[in-house]
């Protein structure tokens, strides 16, 4: 082959290859950019109540509201090609253990359900610059979990663990007062011979540029974290304002 005909040879082979070598990056972009989302679901959960919904390796929950994740609506599951890598977050593995447990599996690989919550949800919150990276994203969430302290926020208002039950709207007004926004609760619905709702989760949320925002959705627009969490038969959904709500201590029946 002549030395010119040889050197175009070259300069198309390598730039078929790397066109070939984008096509993954371009792909992964524009995945992530066809799941458009506005808003930032904060959720915690009660650890008793995911353990009455599912006792299946559930023993001694924590007492205190711990983080169930961090989701953008109307977005999951955007980049399949971006795995969960737990030593980037090897810095934050004391308080995600303590603040963002696995509470069904304790006994387990813990990072499992880390694992799940990035695959489905940090890679869709990646979008933002300050969520961008596992380290960012878990990390954020970490800080956000202080700055709520929802903790701090129902014990404040006199809302605490009792055998006795709660009115929601009490619930609902306490936390819209304390935070300025409606947040989104969800519980266990009552099962035959119960009187009662089971509070099990609490979801505040933010825009993108993680400022509070009402959690309720628009007249006519559906809510994509409606009926997230689902254990067995058992599921989560927004409680109803007109039952007592009982907010228990212990994982046991209560009718």
């Amino acid at each position: 082959m002549k030395p010119a005909k040889l050197h175009y040879w070259i300069l198309g082979w390598f730039s078929m290859a790397l066109c070939c070598w984008c096509i993954p990056d371009t792909f992964t972009q524009s995945d992530i950019q066809s799941h458009p989302w506005k808003k930032l679901y904060f959720a915690h959960h009660w650890p008793v109540t995911v353990c009455k919904m599912n006792a299946n390796d559930c023993h001694d929950p924590p007492k205190y509201w711990t983080i169930h994740g961090l989701w953008p609506d109307r977005a999951e599951d955007c980049n399949r090609t971006w795995h969960f890598n737990v030593t980037e977050i090897k810095d934050l593995l004391s308080d995600m253990r303590h603040y963002w447990p696995d509470v069904l599996h304790s006994s387990l690989n813990r990072t499992q359900f880390w694992k799940h919550e990035w695959d489905k949800h940090g890679t869709c919150a990646a979008t933002v610059e300050v969520l961008n990276s596992q380290k960012k994203y878990f990390g954020k969430a970490l800080e956000l979990y202080q700055h709520i302290d929802l903790n701090g926020c129902l014990l404040k208002a006199g809302i605490k663990p009792s055998s006795s039950y709660y009115k929601m709207t009490a619930i609902k007004e306490a936390l819209t007062r304390f935070y300025g926004v409606t947040p989104k609760i969800q519980c266990l619905p009552p099962e035959e011979g119960e009187k009662a709702q089971t509070i099990g989760q609490i979801e505040i949320c933010f825009t993108k540029q993680l400022q509070l925002v009402n959690c309720t959705a628009r007249e006519g627009e559906s809510n994509p974290m409606q009926a997230h969490l689902e254990f067995g038969t058992s599921e989560l959904s927004v409680c109803n304002d007109t039952l007592p709500t009982y907010y228990p201590s212990e994982v046991q029946d209560h009718k």
